[in-house]
């Protein structure tokens, strides 16, 4: 989708931040684009605040909870303003741009029902993405050929090959990925992290990754589509089903638009359980696991679940429900005691590890960012790499969605990390990627 020139060129001729980062060279060129902090202070408003022909210009792409979430976090940074908004639900669309055009105090914000018709709007320079799982990959794509930065919600996608090509497309085309696995930005788990990478607890050989349990019910009628629903649009690319009511929550527990708790938080825990490793650019080589499945029902994800991935070196990341495991989030075992971080806390077998003042400054320290939308922008500004960027998304989601392949087979799968690849099964092979209705293409 080609993307309109629209400038604002200063009457000075100088040239402006919007200008400046549409310029910018794609692919690895990026990288040595000048830091923003060359713009003038003279670009700046009073205490601070960031002049409005300087600000970073956003759209909202899904406006339901998590969107609408993320959207206030955008309208709190100066430096950000929200433009336009985009839901196929009337009541959602019409109630994020209320919100807007209250911050804002006019009736400017534009709201859309196709994301297509925001992406080509040509004066943005990203968007916040925040759809169901299976509608995560095409306006990934789509933006990132319009020349826009995204901040997209976990998990990356809904499929292996998704993921794969959202980050080519990132890539390709030179664009900024925040991916909404904001434990990143939380002191515990970064002091976590830091704890294992930095050996306080001896070489790890395992990891045990605690996950909520799935929904066993799902017996609903067919229903009359809401007027204020576009559900034709809201299935997309997924194959083709009667409304039920699933369309703002319990899309997670079928298999067609989600892989249920298990890919809904593999990118937050199994995400933290790589970071502490340092596998934020590899995956396992075997997994095998087992799920129990509702028998009856339209919800088909599984309601608990346990499976274990083996690295290469002999590391081991074993994942399930809190059911099967018996902790929620990341617990990284090493030949000196543990550690374990969650959202409830942090703890460890040596409790004088709790002390942050241990990881002192000839330790390796990790990426650290206190606000996780914030880091999204000014890594628009900087170029720089956010501290939750597409490939690391792909990794962690991977782990999940192999985990579902070798549930959902009942086979051991052979993972080659590097080609991205199933060893041997063409079977399996077969799920790494998700078939498209009609007309939509990846």
């Amino acid at each position: 989708m080609a993307r309109q020139n629209a400038k604002r060129t200063p009457k000075t001729g100088a040239l402006n931040r919007r200008e400046f980062l549409r310029s910018a060279a794609v692919g690895a060129a990026a990288a040595s684009l000048p830091a923003i902090s060359m713009i003038p202070a003279s670009a700046l408003g009073a205490e601070g605040r960031v002049a409005p022909s300087n600000r970073i210009v956003m759209g909202c792409i899904g406006v339901g909870g998590m969107g609408t979430g993320n959207m206030n976090g955008f309208l709190s940074k100066s430096e950000a303003q929200v433009v336009a908004v985009c839901d196929v639900d009337r009541k959602h669309r019409d109630g994020a741009k209320k919100i807007v055009d209250e911050k804002y105090g006019n009736a400017d914000c534009k709201a859309y029902h196709d994301f297509r018709d925001l992406i080509g709007r040509g004066d943005l320079d990203a968007v916040s993405l925040a759809l169901p799982d299976h509608w995560h990959a095409i306006p990934a794509i789509a933006a990132a050929r319009a020349g826009l930065d995204m901040y997209g919600e976990k998990p990356l996608s809904r499929s292996i090959r998704e993921s794969r090509a959202i980050c080519d497309a990132v890539h390709r085309h030179g664009r900024i990925w925040q991916t909404g696995s904001w434990q990143r930005s939380q002191p515990n788990f970064r002091h976590a992290c830091e704890l294992v990478r930095n050996g306080f607890i001896g070489k790890v050989h395992s990891v045990t990754v605690g996950l909520p349990n799935g929904s066993g019910c799902g017996h609903m009628p067919i229903q009359p589509v809401p007027e204020n629903l576009d559900w034709e649009f809201w299935l997309g690319p997924a194959p083709w089903s009667p409304y039920r009511g699933v369309s703002h929550w319990n899309w997670r527990w079928i298999l067609d638009y989600s892989g249920g708790q298990l890919t809904d938080w593999a990118g937050h825990h199994i995400d933290i359980a790589h970071w502490g490793l340092g596998f934020d650019r590899t995956g396992p080589i075997e997994i095998e696991g087992k799920g129990e499945y509702p028998e009856s029902g339209l919800y088909d994800v599984p309601i608990s679940y346990k499976f274990t991935c083996k690295y290469e070196g002999g590391v081991t990341i074993t994942v399930g429900s809190g059911s099967e495991i018996g902790h929620g989030g990341a617990k990284w075992y090493g030949e000196d005691g543990w550690v374990w971080v969650d959202r409830g806390g942090i703890d460890a077998s040596d409790k004088r590890l709790l002390d942050r003042g241990v990881i002192g400054p000839n330790h390796i320290r990790l990426y650290d960012s206190a606000d996780h939308h914030r880091n999204f922008l000014d890594c628009v500004k900087s170029r720089k790499e956010t501290i939750a960027p597409a490939e690391t998304a792909c990794r962690s989601i991977s782990v999940g969605h192999l985990g579902e392949i070798a549930m959902l087979t009942g086979r051991k799968i052979k993972w080659d990390p590097v080609k991205e690849e199933i060893i041997g099964d063409p079977g399996a092979s077969a799920l790494l990627r998700r078939s498209y209705r009609e007309p939509w293409t990846l």
